[in-house]
Formats: C-alpha cells, sequence, structure tokens
C-alpha cells in the first residue's frame, strides 16, 4: 500500500514538472510586457492582464519605503497625513520623480507574480513610451527598469504599440493613423511598413481636461474642488459636444466648499458645461491632428482617408470627441475596442516577437 502511495506522488510530480506552473516556479527570467502611463499601468504577464492599477505610489515620508502601490495607494491620494507622501511618478508622459517610479514599477512587478515564481527571477520586458520621448526620457525609463529588476528591455512607442493592440498590420505597405489620447500626452502618429511616417506628441490629454474642470468649477461655481473629483466629474458628464442628442448624461451634484466662505456648497453640472471648459485643450488635439496630416505622403493620406483614423487612450471615451474631430477633420474616426488596453495588448504582442519586429528599440 505505501509502495502504490508512493508511487502515485511520484507520478503525480512528474505530471506537474511539465506543467506551466512548475516551469514559471523554477524560472529564472519572466517576459512582461508594460504600458507605463502617467494615469495607469498596465502589465501583462503569459499573455494575460497580470496588473491594471493607477501609476500611483505611496511612501513613507522619513524613510522614503514604499507603503502602498496603485489603486491602494490612490485612494490615499490627497488624503494624507504628515508621514505619508502619495506621488504620482510620470506627469506629461515621462518620468518626474526618478525614485518613486523605481519604486511603484518594483512593487506592480510583485503584485504581477504575486508567488508565481520561486525565486526573484530576471525579467524581459517590453516598456511603451510617448512618440515624443527625447533620448534622456527612453533612458530615464530604461534605467528605471532596470533598477526595477529589468534585464532585456525594449522599448516601443505607444502608438505603434496601440495600432499593434487593434489589430492593425503595422508591417503592410498601407497608411494607418492612431490617436492615442492619454493621461499626459496625446500621440499622432501615421504608421506604414513596420515605422512611423510622420508623428506629433502634444502634452495635452486627459489630465489637462482635469485641470480645466477644476479651474472651471472654481471661476464659474466658486466652489474648489479636488483633482480626483474633477477626474469623476470628467468620467460621469465629460463631453466634446455640446449637443450629445438621446445619449446625454445626466447632471451630476458636486459637493465641495465654498472657495471664499468655506460653507458647504452642492452643484449640478452638466455635460454642456464640459463641454464648454474643454473647448481650447480639444481644439488643441485637433490642431495636431491636422498638422500631421499636412507631413503625410499623398498615398498614404488616401489609404488614411479609406481607413479611417483610430482613437485610443483613456480621452477616447470623452463623449462625442469622434463625431467633433470628423467634423472637424473630413475623416472617418474609430473609436477602438477596449482603448484604455490597445497599448498595453499591443506591447505583449510585441513581446512574443521580439526576434519579427525590427521596430523596438533596445
Amino acid at each position: 500500500m505505501a509502495k502504490f502511495s508512493t508511487f502515485k506522488i511520484f507520478e503525480k510530480f512528474e505530471s506537474l514538472k511539465n506543467s506551466r506552473f512548475l516551469s514559471n516556479l523554477f524560472s529564472f527570467t519572466q517576459e512582461l510586457a508594460m504600458d507605463l502611463g502617467t494615469a495607469n499601468t498596465v502589465i501583462i504577464s503569459d499573455g494575460k492582464i497580470a496588473v491594471n492599477e493607477p501609476s500611483v505610489v505611496a511612501l513613507d515620508v522619513h524613510t522614503d519605503k514604499m507603503v502602498s502601490v496603485g489603486g491602494q495607494a490612490k485612494l490615499m491620494y490627497e488624503k494624507t497625513n504628515s508621514k505619508i507622501r502619495v506621488v504620482r511618478p510620470l506627469r506629461d508622459g515621462v518620468i518626474a520623480d526618478f525614485n518613486a517610479c523605481e519604486q511603484m514599477m518594483r512593487g506592480l512587478i510583485r503584485m504581477a507574480n504575486d508567488g508565481k515564481h520561486l525565486f526573484t527571477p530576471s525579467l524581459r520586458m517590453v516598456i511603451g513610451v510617448p512618440s515624443g520621448s527625447t533620448e534622456v526620457e527612453l533612458r530615464a525609463v530604461r534605467d528605471s527598469a532596470e533598477h526595477a529588476g529589468g534585464h532585456d528591455i525594449f522599448l516601443l512607442y505607444e502608438p505603434m504599440a496601440a495600432a499593434i493592440g487593434i489589430g492593425l498590420d503595422v508591417e503592410a505597405p498601407e497608411g494607418n493613423m492612431i490617436v492615442d489620447i492619454g493621461g499626459g500626452t496625446t500621440e499622432i502618429a501615421v504608421i506604414s511598413l513596420g515605422g512611423i511616417v510622420s508623428n506629433n506628441s502634444i502634452k495635452m490629454a486627459g489630465d489637462d481636461f482635469t485641470t480645466d474642470i477644476q479651474e472651471y468649477m472654481s471661476r464659474q461655481h466658486n466652489v474648489k474642488v479636488s483633482e480626483r473629483m474633477a477626474e469623476r466629474i470628467k468620467i460621469n458628464v465629460g463631453a466634446a459636444l455640446t449637443d450629445l442628442g438621446p445619449n446625454a448624461p445626466e447632471d451630476y451634484l458636486v459637493h465641495g466648499p465654498n472657495r471664499i466662505t468655506a460653507l458647504p456648497m452642492e452643484v449640478p453640472v452638466c455635460y454642456q458645461e464640459i463641454a464648454h471648459c474643454l473647448e481650447k485643450s480639444i481644439s488643441k488635439i485637433e490642431a495636431a491632428v491636422l498638422s500631421a496630416l499636412e507631413n503625410t505622403p499623398p498615398e498614404l493620406y488616401a489609404d488614411i482617408y479609406n481607413n479611417g483614423i483610430y482613437l485610443t487612450g483613456g480621452g477616447a471615451l470623452l463623449r462625442g470627441l469622434d463625431k467633433r474631430l470628423k467634423d472637424k477633420v473630413g475623416i472617418n474616426f474609430i473609436v477602438a475596442d477596449d482603448p484604455l488596453l490597445c497599448v498595453a495588448k499591443g506591447t505583449g504582442i510585441a513581446l512574443k516577437n521580439t526576434e519579427r519586429f525590427q521596430f523596438l528599440m533596445r
């Protein structure tokens, strides 16, 4: 009986030895694809989304050690005491706080691992970066990844990653245009034959929309709102058009202190107001799209006219933005399926094709 049980255990171990779990457990190399965004960071491991968290980290003021990361840290944002500081390490698509970014990446990578490895593995990574990044900014991303455990690191421009994530054949002799509106930057690129033919990267995106709403509420309604409250207003009643027809959202109630008396206020906000307050910022994105089209060769322009222009990133979810851009530019704008995850999905596909994709940067 004892012999039979031992044999069964050995047989079970043999079958487990070939399983992915056991190979991951004893693996010395792990492959991760990362969309290191200003607002959110998404990590793909084993072809699945392992982490989708806000790009926020909470640090101890005295020791500078990480207290919390991601969603837990965002809950502390604008609510901290003198012992904790909550940091958004990326601003305008680039690293603003090197140490905080490194700690945030370590914490999120640890969340992605979550007991999958017995030893700390060496990381092989593909990271999405803004197409307008300078050499210094690219180096900062690479250094942060290396300090967080990265060994073999590839960088991929976000518009290219978004195009791959949508499912476009980026290596085909055909023009495709991507407008990726993230948290810190808007990336506009024309892609053909595995390269970016013309691009325009502007520091005008979701964070600027949030700031516009904060300023508008202060100026127009005399109420102070936090960054998080302004973000909630943007999500609930954010719009690019003053007439959304039957799809119009209901007014959103905002609570906050009066800017002068500090007495509590309750202000209903409608989407038309937000459309007016975002007017200047959206106009800058329109101008950037037109500028990128001006620098596009005629043959590729014809392809773009036939295929349409793809909208990705969190900003693509702004109500009526696709229609407004279409009316301005005269070309059909298509909001990608699941626009928030397009860049992450693209980096995940690129990770599996590092030998084939020549446009990856080492």
